[in-house]
């Protein structure tokens, strides 16, 4: 088979995530996405393994293809996926989970009548209901204040839309024609995005689309190793703090031990402080995240992302932690241990790699 063939369509992968990128921004409804961009977009193979996406919030890296890996984990045996199903998500606690704010919509693409493609999304939505308005609070204490939780459920069924569900959000919220207008944009992109998927294939032929993703998966990790093997083997290790949960109570320490070697890259949180009261915690799902953003900026920044690049990386915490909190956990504001967390392993790299990290965040 030519190259040439095989990166005309991972490059019409990339092209297509980009046109999921702006349809979504542009049939928004919340300033946050339409102009903040506070969203990501991208296409998964069927196991959840990312092939492209769209400029967007890069704290998203880890959360498009876990929240597919997450949906095919629910849906399977005899509670599979149709054609025609979508699916909406924003448990904070797996599946690239961050806060209730931040909804992921799960396009399972069929072709044929054969799972070939997802297409996915995650924004963050202006209103999910919940204590206060913005559904963000600094006093939650747990989850249930912070607003609608769809746990892995499917707002399309073989094409039909669920009007107890679109209601329900109806009666929850204090902004239901922008937030539906998010869950419809939502919709609109993925759908986008699986027609491109389909014109792909169509033009090409699944076999040849099917070597193309695995190539470019295989290609994504063969040059975050190249990369890998420019840092210094070793073990090392750090500690930072976050100093207040909402209370007036911390400061609380996250440690973190950085594993390098030819091949891997280990990033054990283990020892950092247990999950607090409060909405200052980050969950697994979310600290998995923020190492994928500080992995991609050390091994292939230039190159388009995709799961076969985070191959080599594994994050390492026991649950229960400050960074691995569980349900029913606060976590409106996810982020500041999120940017922490981030910040504390560029702290303990900087040594080794002083051209490839500026400047922290000054944690």
């Amino acid at each position: 088979m030519e190259k040439f063939t095989l990166e005309i369509i991972q490059d019409a992968l990339v092209a297509a995530g980009d046109e999921m990128f702006q349809t979504l921004q542009r049939t928004s409804m919340s300033p946050i996405i339409y102009e903040s961009l506070d969203y990501a977009v991208g296409i998964t193979d069927i196991k959840g393994e990312l092939l492209a996406q769209g400029n967007g919030v890069t704290a998203f890296l880890a959360a498009l293809d876990s929240v597919v890996s997450a949906t095919l984990e629910k849906f399977n045996g005899e509670n599979s996926l149709q054609e025609g199903d979508i699916i909406i998500a924003n448990t904070p606690y797996a599946g690239g989970g961050t806060h209730l704010s931040d909804v992921s919509v799960i396009y399972p693409v069929f072709y044929k009548k054969e799972l070939v493609a997802f297409t996915v999304n995650k924004a963050h939505w202006t209103e999910l209901g919940g204590t206060f308005p913005g559904s963000v609070s600094t006093v939650a204490t747990e989850i249930y204040q912070e607003g609608l939780h769809f746990p892995f459920i499917k707002i399309k069924s073989e094409g039909k839309i669920n009007d107890a569900i679109i209601d329900l959000i109806k009666g929850k919220v204090r902004l239901p024609e922008s937030t539906l207008g998010d869950l419809y944009a939502g919709i609109a992109a993925t759908e986008v995005g699986a027609k491109r998927v389909l014109s792909i294939i169509e033009k090409y032929g699944l076999e040849t689309y099917k070597k193309a993703k695995n190539d470019f998966l295989d290609y994504g990790e063969r040059m975050c190793i190249e990369a890998l093997k420019e840092i210094p083997n070793g073990i090392y290790e750090g500690e930072t703090t976050i100093e207040d949960n909402g209370f007036g109570e911390g400061p609380f320490p996250i440690k973190a031990k950085i594993t390098v070697t030819d091949t891997e890259f280990i990033a054990d949180f283990n020892g950092s402080h247990p999950q607090v009261k409060g909405a200052t915690n980050l969950s697994f799902s979310g600290l998995v995240t923020g190492c994928r953003s500080l992995f991609k900026a050390i091994t292939t920044p230039q190159m388009d992302a995709n799961g076969g690049s985070f191959r080599p990386m594994k994050v390492i915490c026991e649950p229960g932690t400050i960074v691995s909190a569980e349900a029913p956990s606060a976590v409106s504001v996810y982020y500041e241990v999120l940017i922490t967390s981030i910040d504390l392993i560029w702290k303990i790299l900087a040594p080794l790699i002083p051209d490839r990290l500026p400047a922290g965040h000054m944690r």
